[in-house]
C-alpha cells in the first residue's frame, strides 16, 4: 500500500525541488538596484499617506468574500451545466439545491445590507418618555 503513495512523494519532491531551484536561480539574474522609490511602500505612483497600520472598512473584505462565493459558483456551474444531460433529474435536483443555497445567501447578505457600499447612518434609538404619574428612576 505504501508503494501507491510513493509516486504523490516522488511528484511533490520535484515539485518542491522545482520551485526552490527556480528562486534559487532568479535571485542571481534578477537585477539588484535599490533606491529610496524602489523601497517605498508603494510603486504605483501614488505618495503613501499615514502609516500603513491604518485600519480598513471591513466592507472591502465583506464584498471580498461576497464576490469569492459567488466566484466559486460560477466555477462550478458551467462545467455542470456543459454536462448537464448526462447527470440527469438526480444532477439536476443537486445543482438546483446548490443555486437556492447560494440565493439564500444572497438574499441574506442583501436584507442585512453587506452588498451596500455606503451603509446610512442608523441613530440609536431614544427611550421612550416616562408616562405621566409615574416614577421615574
Amino acid at each position: 500500500m505504501l508503494d501507491q503513495y510513493a509516486n504523490v512523494l516522488i511528484f511533490l519532491g520535484i515539485g518542491g525541488l522545482f520551485v526552490v531551484v527556480n528562486l534559487f536561480i532568479g535571485s542571481l539574474i534578477r537585477p539588484r538596484n535599490p533606491s529610496a522609490e524602489k523601497l517605498s511602500t508603494y510603486e504605483c505612483g501614488e505618495e503613501p499617506v499615514g502609516g500603513s497600520w491604518i485600519q480598513f472598512n471591513i466592507r472591502f473584505y465583506v464584498i471580498a468574500l461576497d464576490f469569492i462565493i459567488f466566484d466559486v459558483e460560477v466555477v462550478l456551474l458551467y462545467p455542470w451545466a456543459v454536462v448537464a444531460n448526462d447527470f440527469g433529474w438526480y444532477g439536476f435536483g443537486a445543482m438546483s439545491i446548490f443555486v437556492v443555497v447560494l440565493l439564500l445567501g444572497l438574499a441574506y447578505a442583501w436584507r442585512k445590507g453587506a452588498l451596500e457600499w455606503v451603509r446610512p447612518k442608523v441613530s440609536p434609538r431614544q427611550a421612550p418618555a416616562p408616562a405621566a404619574g409615574s416614577p421615574v428612576a
